[in-house]
C-alpha cells in the first residue's frame, strides 16, 4: 500500500511509471500486430477447407503469440532479450539486426513509443484509480485494432466483442457512465453506421465501410455513452477526410483504394471519451451559447 499512497501524491511519477508499462506492453501490440492476422488467415482457411471438404494440410509449426520466437524477417536471426528492450535496443542496434544488419522497421519502436505515451497521458488524467486501469486495456487494445486495420482493412472480432462487453460491464457500475446510457451508446453507434453503410450502398450500389466499423463505434458508445457518439463521428470524419487525402497525395493512390475508416474511429473515439465534455462546453462557450 505504501507504493499506492506515494503514486497517489506523486502524480508525475506514477503516470512516468505507468508509460515504462506501456512500452512493454507496446512491444507485444508488435507482436500481436504482426501475428494475430497470420493466425485467422489460417484459421480461416482451415474452416474453407473442411466446409469444402478438402483433406487438412499439414500440421504446420506452431505459431501463435508466444511462439515461435520473434526473429528477424531477413534472416530469422532469433531477436534474444537484449535485443528487445523497448525503444533501447533499437536505438542501440541502430536500427539494423545484429546478425545480418538488415533494417529493422522504424514502425516498432514507434508503436512502443505509442503505447507508453498513450499511457502516460491516461496515468496523468486519472491518476491511481480503476478507471486508469480500464482506460489503459482499452486504450492499447484501441492501438492494435487500428494497427491491423491500417494493415488488413480489418477489425479482428476478438479484440473488438471483448472490449464492447467489457464497456457495458464496467458500466454496470457505473465507472464512466450509466448502464442505461452505455447500452443506448452501443446500440446507437451500430445502427448509425449500418443505416450510412446500407443508404452509401443504396446510393453507389457500392460498400462504404466494413462491417468492423458498426462495431468499433458501437464498442466506443458502450464505453463513452450515446452522448460522445457525434464528437466521435465528427472528429474521425473531418480527421479521416484531411489524412486521406494527405495519404492518397502522397502514396498516389487511387480513390477506388480503400482507405481505413477504424484508426480515426479509434483516435476520436479515444479523444471523445477523454476530453468529450470539455471540448463540447469550450465551443458552445465560444459559439455564445
Amino acid at each position: 500500500m505504501l507504493i499506492i499512497d506515494f503514486w497517489q501524491s506523486h502524480t508525475l511519477v506514477f503516470a512516468l511509471t505507468v508509460a515504462v508499462l506501456g512500452l512493454l506492453v507496446g512491444s507485444f501490440l508488435n507482436v500481436l500486430v504482426y501475428r494475430l492476422p497470420k493466425m485467422m488467415m489460417r484459421d480461416w482457411r482451415s474452416q474453407a477447407r473442411e466446409v469444402l471438404e478438402m483433406p487438412a494440410e499439414e500440421q504446420a509449426e506452431t505459431f501463435n503469440l508466444l511462439l515461435p520466437n520473434s526473429s528477424c524477417l531477413h534472416c530469422e536471426h532469433e531477436i534474444r532479450p537484449w535485443e528487445n528492450i523497448p525503444l533501447v535496443s533499437w536505438l542501440f542496434l541502430r536500427g539494423r539486426c545484429s546478425s545480418c544488419k538488415g533494417p529493422i522497421s522504424m514502425r516498432y519502436p514507434l508503436v512502443e513509443l505509442a503505447g507508453g505515451v498513450l499511457a502516460g497521458v491516461i496515468a496523468w488524467q486519472y491518476g491511481v484509480s480503476w478507471d486508469t486501469l480500464a482506460m489503459l486495456v482499452l486504450t492499447w487494445g484501441l492501438l492494435a485494432m487500428s494497427l491491423i486495420d491500417a494493415d488488413h482493412q480489418i477489425l479482428p472480432d476478438v479484440l473488438v466483442l471483448p472490449l464492447l462487453w467489457l464497456g457495458l460491464i464496467l458500466n454496470s457500475f457505473g465507472m464512466f457512465v450509466s448502464l442505461t446510457d452505455a447500452f443506448w451508446g452501443a446500440v446507437i453507434g451500430y445502427m448509425s453506421l449500418w443505416l450510412i453503410f446500407w443508404l452509401f450502398k443504396a446510393v453507389t450500389g457500392k460498400d462504404g465501410m466494413g462491417y468492423g466499423d458498426f462495431k468499433l463505434l458501437a464498442l466506443l458508445g458502450a464505453w463513452g455513452g450515446w452522448q460522445i457518439l457525434p464528437l466521435t463521428i465528427l472528429l474521425s470524419s473531418l480527421v479521416g477526410a484531411v489524412l486521406g487525402v494527405i495519404i492518397l497525395r502522397v502514396q498516389r493512390n487511387s480513390l477506388s483504394n480503400p482507405i481505413p475508416f477504424g484508426p480515426y474511429l479509434a483516435l476520436a473515439g479515444w479523444i471523445a471519451l477523454i476530453w468529450g465534455d470539455k471540448i463540447t462546453s469550450g465551443y458552445l462557450q465560444y459559439a455564445g451559447f
